[in-house]
């Protein structure tokens, strides 16, 4: 193993996008080291991103197969092209008398396996292109199903509109998704407002760094971080220590 190899738990902030956060790493290693991310969040979404660096990058297809936890709030009513509230509003209902046990109960039901489609804005492709460049051009296309698996989903809060959830899914599960089948389900749409994710298989958001504490790092430091985070990666990956 030549150059810089290892993963960096980061903590992406809002309005940020995933390539963002592996152009901030790629900028503080030696020039041409490869640096990619184990699963797309989208800008709205802050929590835990795995970065891979050098030799490790050839994990990523593993890495983003591994299950997730994420938490947040999906907002009653709404309904957006995007999915969530950074998108144009597209339709608006009245929200129906709701309450956390009912709420409780709907999301139990959900848990097992799902088949749902991909957002428009997402990018899954269609003939090889990503959906939402198609949704961009106002162009329309078959929906992708994708099947998943919901291992728990829990409702933590109701304070309408706001349903304060948490979730624990395989890989492909798109909460966005999710929000608008259950907004579809009690009849008003619905759409993200917030989300955060807070793990990735055994990784953790508490033990990531954040944009600030990342960037004051030296190379010195950097370089050990990721010589020591070799062995949790192998062992997420039940692999031998060879990357």
């Amino acid at each position: 193993m030549t150059g810089p190899a290892g993963m960096i738990l980061f903590d992406k902030p809002q309005d940020w996008t995933s390539h963002d956060a592996v152009a901030v790493l790629r900028r503080m290693l030696p020039p041409n080291t490869k640096v990619g991310h184990c699963g797309t969040l989208d800008p709205l979404a802050t929590g835990l991103l795995i970065l891979l660096v050098g030799s490790c990058t050839r994990l990523q297809g593993a890495m983003q197969g591994l299950d997730k936890v994420y938490s947040g709030a999906i907002r009653f009513g709404i309904m957006t092209d995007t999915g969530d509230r950074l998108g144009h509003v597209v339709g608006e209902r009245p929200v129906p008398d709701l309450d956390l046990e009912s709420l409780r109960e709907l999301l139990r039901g959900y848990c097992g396996k799902v088949e749902m489609p991909a957002p428009a804005y997402s990018a899954v492709k269609h003939k090889g292109k990503a959906l939402y460049k198609y949704a961009r051009q106002g162009v329309a296309v078959p929906a992708k199903l994708r099947v998943s698996r919901i291992y728990d989903w829990q409702a933590l809060s109701y304070e309408a509109p706001l349903l304060g959830h948490r979730l624990s899914c395989s890989s492909g599960t798109y909460v966005r998704s999710l929000a608008e089948v259950l907004g579809r389900k009690v009849g008003c749409g619905a759409t993200v407002e917030c989300l955060r994710r807070e793990s990735i298989a055994g990784f953790d958001v508490k033990d990531s760094l954040g944009l600030e504490r990342l960037k004051a790092m030296s190379s010195t430091e950097l370089s050990a971080m990721l010589a020591k985070s070799l062995p949790r990666l192998q062992a997420a990956l039940g692999r031998p220590s060879r990357v």
